[in-house]
């Protein structure tokens, strides 16, 4: 977990605890149904049925544009200090030989340090934020970022950035992600405390920003703050979302993108962070959340247990949708005492009925065996010109960010990957696992990939719409200090290899010190929407010898030169696309005008799924006698703006309307809803 106090003691100092009430599923559909801005509280209502906890936003609104938001600066900026640590997981592995090693860079290299030529430079390559990140004031930073259509964003403790992906330019920031909440209130916009995460959902053309925080100032971190843009510019406005998810200290959350729901995992610990509780999911409301609409989240209840692995949710690549109605896939980490193996979860969220919300065990598909990375110690990853007290945390207790899942029509691929111990140094152990939603789910190729004595570690992985893998991640030794690199293989190269050899994004001229020994908690390796075959990748590096002066990285490449890249075998065949349908969206979310009445403007926004391109006739209701509304263009296609003329005789008081879109064949019809307040002011 990630921020703001010098002692973890302090940090945990006060635990609380906060009664759940218990209510059925018609008064969770009662609350989603409640105006887009819901009053502010203490934490979402929740409950539990049928082995399930489901709950909503405890308030959601929209945001300002960003680019009109002012930088965001500290009045009392905090000393230099080391981001709280991560509790540690449980270590239960027992070390095996491991059989899949790849102690070369290339399958067909003779030499052991023979670097294959085939892996281009990268195709851009450009600074990120800088040490202190706007506002944690601290390290690591927890880099990661994602990429849309013309722009990236990148995010770290505490603050993001956007990016113009062509030229690499500053669009907006660096701010405070904290800022994303500025008038939003209660611990999203003053309890803040980073592990944030950046994704783009490109299904809908939006962007979700996450970080944790604290309910109380001296508690443990209970909430997770959640903003999906309105739009594709990620400078834009967004849809703000406060959860309140318990009593327990929640860490580490990490997102995934899948049709039906933003799925999310967590590895939950006891309110004072001593003692592990076990991985936990929970699932948020996308439709309601691209919309602009109260959400609500369903998990299973509780953490799943102390002996249970940590695992990630499986995010989605690519223009293919899984298998319809497929669930979302969860897999663990292999640290199991005995057969270690990738267990993999079906979570199928129901959030019209909570109570029928599932989340069960699928499969068990072995991993081969391993060494652990230093289970012992955090200082363990070697850097050039420093004492061996300043080495670094290699994380080998779960799975990397992100895995990646890919749905080629004729098989599902999922990879991901893990640090382990290979012949004394650290490498990247990774994999893919194909057909997780349908089954029999199966380990297709694995491997650790230590080619020489440099320790790599910290590593992301990716796969093209081709099939191609790469891996991007940190590596150091004694001899070197922190470098930024990765790797990859083609479809076609032979399996369990990552056959193209390695390539340097950027080698740091410094090394870390008196930190505490951390480096991150994860980096991020991502694909290219608009072309489905560029990586772009980022992570951390030092420019000096320093104890808090980081900097982060952020580039591009390709895996095969080639027009097109190589086919992987056997040759995908497309699946349908989505059914044509759409959202209705309202900004703002609220107009007051005063006695003497006049005209309140709004904006109502179309966002087509699928294939849908037909126009939407709009109407209105709900306005009070007094009051007409007419929309300019309509029928309209992608956005109309809403003029509602309100009469003086109008009487005081607060008027929810609704407006209703009509468009396609076969025809679709949604609402939106939104306020009109009229007070006595003159």
């Amino acid at each position: 977990m990630k921020k703001y106090s010098n002692s973890r003691s302090a940090f945990f100092n006060c635990r609380f605890l906060l009664g759940f009430v218990l209510f059925s599923a018609g008064f969770v559909l009662a609350l989603m149904s409640l105006t887009a801005r819901s009053p502010l509280s203490a934490q979402s209502p929740t409950g539990e049925a049928n082995g399930n906890k489901f709950g909503s936003s405890y308030r959601n609104d929209v945001s300002p544009p960003l680019r009109e938001l002012p930088p965001w600066s500290e009045v009392d900026r905090k000393e230099e200090h080391e981001a709280n640590e991560n509790p540690k997981i449980p270590h239960r592995h027992k070390d095996e030989a491991d059989t899949v090693v790849q102690n070369r860079h290339s399958a067909s290299s003779s030499t052991l340090n023979a670097v294959a030529p085939n892996l281009a430079a990268a195709l851009s390559n450009f600074d990120g934020i800088p040490f202190p990140g706007v506002g944690c004031n601290c390290a690591p930073p927890d880099t990661n970022g994602a990429i849309g259509k013309t722009q990236y964003v990148q995010i770290v403790n505490e603050g993001y950035q956007v990016f113009d992906k062509t030229t690499g330019n500053s669009v907006l920031g660096p701010n405070s992600i904290s800022s994303i909440w500025t008038g939003f209130g209660g611990a999203c916009e003053t309890g803040g405390n980073g592990d944030p995460v950046i994704l783009y959902d490109h299904l809908a053309d939006r962007w979700v920003v996450t970080q944790f925080a604290k309910a109380t100032s001296n508690g443990p971190i209970t909430d997770e703050c959640v903003a999906v843009s309105t739009t594709a510019d990620a400078t834009g406005s967004y849809y703000r979302y406060g959860f309140h998810l318990g009593s327990n200290f929640y860490d580490y959350p990490h997102l995934s993108v899948w049709p039906d729901g933003y799925y999310m995992s967590m590895n939950v610990f006891n309110s004072s962070g001593t003692s592990y509780l076990g991985p936990q999911a929970f699932a948020f409301d996308r439709s309601k959340m691209i919309a602009g609409l109260p959400a609500s989240f369903v998990s299973p209840v509780g953490p799943l247990g102390g002996s249970v692995d940590p695992f990630l949710p499986a995010d989605l690549d690519g223009p293919t949708l899984p298998p319809g109605g497929a669930p979302a896939t969860f897999v663990g980490f292999p640290g199991q005492s005995t057969n270690p193996n990738y267990t993999t979860y079906h979570f199928h969220a129901d959030f019209a009925t909570p109570a029928n919300s599932t989340f069960t065990t699928f499969a068990n598909p072995p991993a081969a065996g391993y060494t652990s990375l230093c289970p012992t110690t955090r200082a363990c990853v070697p850097q050039a010109g420093v004492t061996s007290s300043s080495y670094l945390d290699g994380i080998g207790d779960r799975l990397m960010f992100r895995l990646a899942y890919r749905n080629f029509g004729d098989h599902e691929s999922v990879v991901g990957n893990y640090t382990v111990s290979a012949n004394g140094v650290a490498g990247v152990r990774w994999f893919e696992l194909r057909n997780v939603t349908a089954g029999p789910v199966a380990v297709y190729q694995e491997s650790t990939y230590q080619p020489d004595s440099i320790w790599r570690w910290m590593g992301s992985a990716a796969m093209d719409g081709q099939g191609n893998i790469a891996i991007g991640f940190s590596a150091s030794s004694t001899g070197i200090k922190p470098q930024i690199r990765y790797a990859a293989r083609l479809a076609t190269d032979p399996l369990n290899t990552l056959g193209q050899g390695e390539a340097h994004l950027y080698d740091g001229t410094g090394s870390q010190s008196g930190t505490g020994n951390r480096w991150g908690d994860y980096s991020a390796l991502v694909i290219d929407p608009v072309d489905d075959a560029t990586f772009w990748y980022t992570n951390e590096y030092y420019a000096s010898n320093a104890s808090f002066n980081w900097r982060t990285r952020i580039g591009s490449f390709k895996v095969a030169s080639a027009s097109p890249t190589p086919t992987p075998t056997p040759t995908p065949t497309p699946t349908p696309t989505p059914a044509p349908d759409f959202t209705l969206a309202i900004t703002p979310s609220s107009v007051t005008l005063n006695r003497g009445g006049g005209t309140a403007s709004y904006t109502v926004t179309i966002t087509p799924s699928g294939t849908f391109s037909s126009s939407v006739t709009l109407s209105i209701s709900g306005l009070p006698s007094g009051a007409s509304g007419t929309f300019t263009p309509n029928p309209a296609t992608q956005s109309s703006a809403l003029k509602v003329t309100v009469a003086s005789s109008v009487s005081k008081g607060t008027y929810t309307f609704t407006v209703t879109g009509t468009g396609g064949s076969p025809t679709k019809t949604h609402t939106a809803a939104a306020k009109l307040v009229k007070n006595q002011k003159p």
